[in-house]
This record gives C-alpha cells, structure tokens and sequence, in this order.
C-alpha cells in the first residue's frame, strides 16, 4: 500500500522513480560525471553509481556556487535524478533544480531515511507538496 507524507516544495514540478538513498551530502562541483549522471567522488558511499531518472535521496549538498550550474548541466544533458528530495536544501541544490526544472522537496513531515529504501519507488510532487512511496514488492 502507497504512503503519502506531507513535504515543503523547493523546485516545482511532479517526478518519480525508483529511489537513491544516501546519507553523505552531495557535491555537484567536481564529483559528478555530467554526461551519465554517476557520482565521481572518491570514497562517497554512492561513488560509481548514476542517479540518472532515479529520485535522489541525500541530506543536502556541499561545496561552491558552482555546483549550481552542475545540477543544471545534467538537466540540460538528460542525466538529472527525477527528483530531489533532501533533509534541508541549501542554494546549491535549489538554484540548479529551478533552473534545470528538478522537481526538489524537503522538510518531509517522517524522516526519509525511515521510510525510503533504495528501490522503492517514489513519486514527488512538488507542486502539492507530497511524496508517494511503494515499497519494492508493493508492500
């Protein structure tokens, strides 16, 4: 059974996949291969794997003001996650998903950590502001 859970909407619009989950922030500068959408950061738990068409699951990100115009790039190159959900999302992630159109939540009335495993599929809408997660298997 689909739960529904409440979130504040930071970059408006609907995505949805199967979920990414990872408790490191994220750098967009430097650890990210743009064309696949694969984190290129050493020894970050989700290195060699792509968050393309996936919703991206992290507490926020880190790093310079150019990690803005990353988030963009891989909008613009078809690599970007569905969506973005985070614990609090700082202007890093918010100006590049605006600007590359990333449907971005936060703030999610449960922790997503306690609800969201990797490969569950989750729906965010971030126009109503909520987040829909089945289970895998549909539990």
């Amino acid at each position: 059974m689909p739960k529904t859970v409440k979130c504040r909407r930071i970059s408006k619009g609907i995505g949805e996949g199967e979920a990414l989950v990872c408790h490191q922030p994220i750098g967009f500068n430097f650890g990210v291969d743009v064309p696949s959408g694969v984190i290129t950061e050493r020894h970050h738990e989700l290195e060699g794997k792509s968050f393309k068409d996936k919703v991206l699951i992290f507490p926020y990100g880190k790093g310079s003001t150019g990690g803005s115009y990353v988030v963009y790039q891989v909008a613009c190159e078809g690599t970007a996650p569905a969506a973005i959900i985070n614990l609090n999302t700082e202007t890093i992630i918010a100006v590049g998903a605006i600007m590359g159109r990333i449907p971005v939540v936060d703030h999610m009335e449960e922790n997503p950590y306690n609800i969201i495993d990797n490969g569950d599929w989750v729906k965010v809408d971030a126009i109503n502001g909520t987040v829909t997660i089945t289970k895998k298997g549909g539990q």
